[in-house]
């Protein structure tokens, strides 16, 4: 089996074959053109089984992982992460894309279970709709944040809090601001225009995620807690639940996961701040309204808490070495000094 490592640019794509055992057998550096790709699976027929391995910049990678699965390549993506490592082993020294590719082409020999690509589907549409909705609703924050500044210098009421995108609201401002001829009168004029265009841009966007979703995923709308837009995140950040071998993969994939941090007779995790933080946000959401309602989740929160209370845990350091506890040391009197009363006969 020869693996291939891919070091993807933006004019060129550079690949190192490699065998078995790691040897490195050929390399090559095409254009990222459709005759580029053409000339790069020419070059690869040498060997008739072969794995491409890509590093996991999909949108570097997008257009030959399309041509490279259309004509039934087997492709698996590399993790960034696990490039690292590949480098630090590197004998031969120094940066360059050969270097890169062969070490995408070596994390890939060392690790048998990466994700395998597939053509992209629904999933990869939601993610597009979600990611464009996010970055409309950050222009229009910072659009709103900079009018406010201007009302508190015209002397206008500022509007309540989370306000700003709403028709009522945004149309009383427009009324004031009708007379003012000043530039910061003008400017927030059109500021709110902005604002208009940008709400009426997000409203069509959240009703187009809504149908998408209500036909791909019913089932995650049933969950309590996850709305059209939380489990629109879902799906475009997991990008097909199948690439993952077990649950446990993908509860470290989100980040999920406990971390072990235990040596000896005491066995403790904490909280895994790594993984796709933005699958972890949308799963904490979920969570947390599922606290605050009846059901499973509040269920389970009683359980484990009843069982905390119930399990007094191992004995305090101090007791387990038979020193005195604070406690002890609150009531005790400083060893070494004499008690002065006036019974002591002492003055």
């Amino acid at each position: 089996m020869v693996v291939i490592g891919l070091d993807a640019h933006k004019r060129t794509h550079t690949v190192v074959a490699i065998d078995g055992t790691g040897r490195k057998l050929a390399e090559r550096t095409v254009a990222t053109s459709g005759a580029g790709h053409l000339e790069l699976l020419r070059w690869a027929r040498r060997w008739r089984e072969r794995t491409w391995a890509l590093e996991d910049c999909r949108h570097l990678t997008r257009r030959l992982e399309v041509h490279l699965l259309a004509i039934g390549e087997r492709v698996v993506r590399v993790p960034p992460k696990l490039m690292a490592g590949a480098r630090r082993s590197n004998r031969e020294p120094g940066k360059s894309d050969p270097i890169d590719a062969l070490s995408v082409a070596r994390a890939a020999l060392r690790e048998p279970d990466l994700p395998t690509a597939r053509l992209d589907g629904v999933e990869r549409e939601l993610r597009l709709l979600v990611d464009h909705r996010e970055d409309l609703v950050g222009d229009r924050t910072g659009h709103q944040e900079r009018l406010r500044w201007f009302l508190v210098e015209l002397g206008i009421a500022e509007p309540p809090l989370r306000s700003l995108d709403r028709r009522i609201v945004l149309d009383r401002l427009d009324a004031e601001l009708a007379g003012r001829t000043e530039p910061v009168g003008r400017f927030a004029r059109d500021l709110l225009a902005r604002i208009r265009e940008l709400t009426s841009a997000i409203n069509a966007l959240e009703r187009e995620i809504r149908a998408l979703a209500e036909r791909v995923v019913p089932t995650l709308l049933a969950l309590t807690g996850c709305g059209h837009l939380t489990a629109a995140k879902l799906v475009g950040q997991t990008a097909g639940i199948g690439r993952f071998r077990s649950r446990a993969a993908f509860a470290r994939h989100n980040g999920t996961a406990p971390v072990p941090v235990w040596s000896g007779n005491v066995v403790r995790h904490r909280l895994n701040r790594g993984g796709d933080r933005q699958l972890n946000v949308a799963l904490h959401r979920i969570a947390i309204t599922q606290l605050q309602r009846p059901g499973p989740g509040a269920e389970y929160l009683a359980k484990r808490r009843h069982q905390d209370r119930g399990d007094p845990g191992p004995p305090p350091t101090s007791e387990r070495r038979g020193l005195p506890t604070p406690d002890d040391r609150r009531t005790r009197p400083p060893t070494g000094l004499v008690r002065l009363d006036s019974g002591s006969g002492l003055t």
